[in-house]
């Protein structure tokens, strides 16, 4: 994907957001695109939720171990999964009630990511929000690494959040209303200026 143009826009938008830019240069978002089906992308994301990406991490691969002999288990196999087990790879227990519930809503046929790439932004989140432990939050970071929707902002991130705090020098976090009308200045790239914002925190 070519990120120049947005990358341009962002720097003439926002020149606090462009020294940023600067220091860390071209944006390498389609290096962290996600692989696999909806059903991957999501119980991943069910995983990573509210822990340390450290932790996370752990935890997903135990997951999957739990799978040998494919990349990554159907909707079948979770559903096909004792509790137990799932317990034991280290999710806990509202996370398993997701995942199991998210199987069965893709068993009885929630969209695939084909399907999903025809509709806008609000309607994927609408659809996915309907499945247990899915919020807007979620099926943002899916638009953002799976579907490479470019003008998302994932305004509740506390990475996002953080970033704009130190970027522009607030005296605390900022509320979902500041970073909405700071958005303003990144639309229609606000995916692109979110990941210079993650990796803004890497910087010394």
């Amino acid at each position: 994907m070519q990120y120049e143009e947005a990358v341009k826009f962002l720097q003439q938008s926002d020149p606090i957001l462009g020294q940023v830019i600067d220091q860390i240069g071209r944006c390498r978002l389609d290096e962290v695109i996600q692989q696999g089906d909806l059903f991957a992308a999501l119980s991943r994301a069910i995983i990573h939720q509210q822990i340390s990406t450290k932790a996370a991490g752990a935890i997903y691969r135990r997951f999957l171990l739990l799978y040998p002999h494919q990349p990554s288990p159907t909707a079948l196999d979770i559903l096909d999964t004792p509790d137990e087990l799932l317990l034991k790879a280290g999710l806990s227990r509202p996370k398993v009630t997701y995942l199991k519930d998210l199987a069965q809503k893709v068993i009885d046929g929630l969209p695939t990511l084909l399907e999903l790439e025809t509709m806008d932004d609000e309607a994927i989140v609408q659809t996915l929000t309907q499945v247990k432990g899915i919020g807007r939050w979620t099926v943002q970071m899916l638009l953002i690494f799976r579907l490479q929707r470019q003008d998302v902002l994932p305004v509740d991130d506390l990475g996002v959040r953080a970033a704009i705090r130190k970027i522009y020098s607030l005296p605390e976090l900022p509320n979902r209303q500041t970073i909405v009308n700071l958005g303003q200045n990144w639309q229609p790239y606000r995916s692109i200026a979110s990941w210079y914002l993650w990796r803004s925190l890497e910087l010394k």
